[in-house]
């Protein structure tokens, strides 16, 4: 490893961790290799660049870490981002809505001023007598009288009409200064969204630009690591005797859900992406549930915020595992201490141990 490289690693330490999301282990359940550091000879065609010094394993551990808080703040990032875009597509739909009844009402009010228009012509043309002066030049005061009471009914006709036409001209306004409002929060979500993007691809540069870094060699040994990582975290959650209360029969609904996310592993994960090629953790989720029939929130923030919330002794294939102290990473329990997640940028849809991350709770749809 060249001391350019030891320099990167060094500075790997000192960043602050948030939230991880691991690279799940291809057999969740199966112990990694024991993994020796080897030695290298200088010059060796062995992967490594000719007089470099490979990395030890507590240096390739600290890029292991600094990798773990680049894809978790991309995580969170991108949660940020499906927030911000399920809003923004929210108050789009609400704009449309609202200038449909601007529409609406200004087609209403234009009618309305016709039939005031029109009453007022027909005043007009009575001359504008007073009834007095109508019955001394009616030939039939009978007639006068009948004819009396349709212009008191006149007159109440165009009284309300001229309320609604008030009340046409107040909707109005409020449906002109509510569209206003939500372009100002569709602009916002709009700009949030933006910014969440640019952390991602900053987060997802900088976790590329450090693995790139790393020769052949000392890639399969950090592959190896992040294994061990899972498998030691899964171990420990498996020794808590926690599977031997687990005994939930997944619903017809959880079945179907379960099957839809288990034929997507494989896939790549994207950030923000909703399948059918591509899927970010939430949005495997919530396609599966969706494919079962039920909506649910899109986010693995909302999802936690908003589903029922179950103990994890209660757990049943397709309840919904978060995890992390943010709720910024989500997979499906599919039975037997394993689930079915997207990893992160990088890795594909796969089965992983239930225990392998810090889990925050348990959700069901």
């Amino acid at each position: 490893m060249t001391r350019g490289k030891h320099g990167l690693i060094a500075a790997a330490v000192t960043v602050v961790c948030a939230v991880t999301v691991l690279a799940a282990p291809g057999m969740a359940f199966a112990a990694p290799a024991p993994n020796p550091t080897p030695s290298v000879t200088p010059g060796t065609n062995d992967g490594s660049t000719p007089g470099s010094t490979p990395a030890t394993n507590e240096e390739l551990e600290a890029v292991r870490k600094q990798l773990d808080t680049l894809y978790r703040e991309a995580a969170s990032a991108t949660d940020a981002y499906n927030a911000a875009e399920e809003r923004a597509e929210h108050q789009s739909t609400e704009i449309v809505a609202l200038a449909k009844r601007i529409v609406e009402g200004q087609e209403k009010l234009d009618e309305l001023k016709r039939r005031a228009g029109a009453a007022a012509a027909a005043q007009y043309r009575t001359g504008g007598l007073p009834p007095e002066a109508h019955l001394m030049l009616s030939d039939d005061p009978g007639e006068f009288l009948d004819g009396t009471g349709r212009v008191l009914q006149g007159e109440r006709a165009t009284k309300h009409l001229l309320a609604e036409m008030t009340r046409t001209q107040q909707d109005l306004k409020l449906y002109a200064k509510d569209a206003s409002a939500q372009w100002e929060k569709l602009e916002a979500n709009r700009k949030a969204k933006a910014a969440a993007q640019k952390k991602i691809e900053q987060r997802i540069a900088a976790a590329e630009k450090l693995e790139s870094q790393l020769e052949k060699e000392e890639k399969e040994r950090l592959a190896k690591l992040e294994e061990e990582a899972a498998y030691q975290a899964q171990t420990a959650w498996l020794d808590s005797g926690v599977l031997d209360e687990i005994d939930g029969a997944a619903t017809e609904q959880g079945r179907t859900a379960v099957k839809f996310a288990t034929e997507q592993i494989g896939k790549p994960y994207e950030w923000g992406a909703e399948g059918p090629k591509t899927y970010d953790c939430s949005g495997l989720t919530s396609q599966a549930w969706a494919a079962a029939g039920s909506a649910i929130p899109r986010t693995s923030q909302e999802q936690w915020k908003q589903l029922t919330r179950v103990d994890i002794k209660d757990m049943r294939p397709g309840d919904l595992i978060i995890y992390f102290d943010d709720a910024s990473h989500v997979g499906m329990y599919v039975g037997d201490g394993a689930m079915v997640h997207a990893p992160r940028p990088g890795r594909t849809i796969t089965i992983a141990g239930a225990g392998s991350m810090p889990i925050l709770g348990v959700v069901r749809p």
